[in-house]
């Protein structure tokens, strides 16, 4: 089975753009895949990180919307919206597929500030902080990251490839369906350069 995430199935379709299956993420969802498939999400203030096993192309990615979570080590509490789980259950799931913590590598995004309503708070910054210093304490590389600004990004990893699409949306009308959503999910939980290795597209 190829999803593992929090709720609902996350939807899977095929792109025709690019020729295969695509898992569609949502913010507190994850999915780890062996296939040759990608996994997409929007970002705004959330965060998603990419990681892979670089020698058996065993990768996921996740979308979270908070840093921490007080419960992170309650099972019956634990959630993927927030990053200490979301990184945590991420990284075990490759793992149990077989893949080996030495050879993972990690590509981050989001942590925008596009959220006016807690811009006070600083979320995407500590989104961005957070998933920076937590990979650094697991010694698990960042080979590319797009992460803080102010503009939501569209997001399409392969990890069987590791080839990793990005999309800056500066569209009045997406970036507005974002912030809503983020809004909606943030109501229900209390509220630097691109890489060379990151491709952007239209």
């Amino acid at each position: 089975m190829e999803t593992l995430h929090e709720a609902a199935q996350p939807k899977v379709y095929f792109d025709r753009q690019f020729n295969c299956q695509v898992a569609k993420i949502l913010p507190g969802e994850f999915y780890v895949t062996s296939a040759d498939m990608a996994i997409s999400t929007v970002l705004g203030s959330c965060v998603s990180a990419c990681i892979r096993d670089k020698r058996l192309n065993i990768g996921g990615m996740n979308h979270f919307m908070l840093p921490g979570n007080s419960d992170v080590y309650n099972p019956l509490s634990a959630s993927a919206r927030y990053g200490s789980y979301a990184m945590e259950i991420l990284i075990n799931e490759i793992l149990k597929r077989g893949a080996s913590r030495e050879n993972l590598e990690a590509k981050v995004f989001g942590g925008g500030n596009v959220i006016k309503s807690i811009t006070t708070s600083n979320v995407g910054q500590r989104n961005a902080k957070f998933v920076v210093d937590y990979l650094g304490f697991e010694s698990i590389p960042i080979v590319a990251q797009d992460l803080m600004d102010s503009c939501p990004r569209k997001v399409v990893f392969f990890p069987n490839t590791g080839r990793v699409l990005m999309k800056r949306l500066h569209n009045e009308r997406i970036d507005r369906e974002i912030v809503a959503v983020e809004n909606r999910y943030s109501q229900t939980i209390g509220a630097e350069p691109v890489s060379n290795d990151i491709e952007l597209f239209d």
